[in-house]
């Protein structure tokens, strides 16, 4: 926080941005037009708890963007190199790291479109669309 606090001031951006650290289902204001989270979701102990606070902040017209690594919805769509190398990291990093979190939901990094649709829409969200993928991720638009 501090060294992007220097960084926004050194770019003369500092009246314009402001760096906190809170929780994703405790995060402060309202009406954002944009909410973003970077391959974070499915390592979150509360992924829909965090889905019903976003969608709590969001203006009624804002978007919530997520960016997940790229999973199909069927084991066998993941049994490719990255697929492995995901895999692999989620029985390492991300179940482990849900399972120490409030809830454990433990989604891990090879949660498809069809369960990540089923959270956000479970939390309230009305639209949910695949807007772009690669190799390696999938971007996913949420409206309320």
């Amino acid at each position: 926080m501090v060294t992007a606090s220097r960084r926004a001031q050194e770019a003369r951006l500092g009246d314009r941005c402001r760096f906190e650290v809170a929780s994703a289902k405790g995060y402060p204001g309202r009406n954002y037009d944009f909410v973003t989270v970077f391959d974070a979701l499915h390592d979150m102990g509360d992924p829909a708890g965090a889905s019903k606070h976003v969608l709590s902040t969001l203006a009624p017209d804002g978007i919530w963007m997520i960016v997940e690594p790229y999973a199909g919805d069927r084991v066998e769509e993941n049994l490719n190199p990255v697929g492995r190398a995901y895999y692999a990291g989620s029985t390492l990093i991300c179940t482990p790291c849900s399972l120490a979190q409030e809830v454990g939901l433990a989604l891990g990094a090879q949660a498809g479109e069809k369960r990540m649709r089923e959270v956000v829409e479970g939390a309230g969200f009305t639209r949910f669309r695949r807007a772009m993928q690669s190799p390696f991720n999938l971007v996913y638009e949420a409206r309320p």
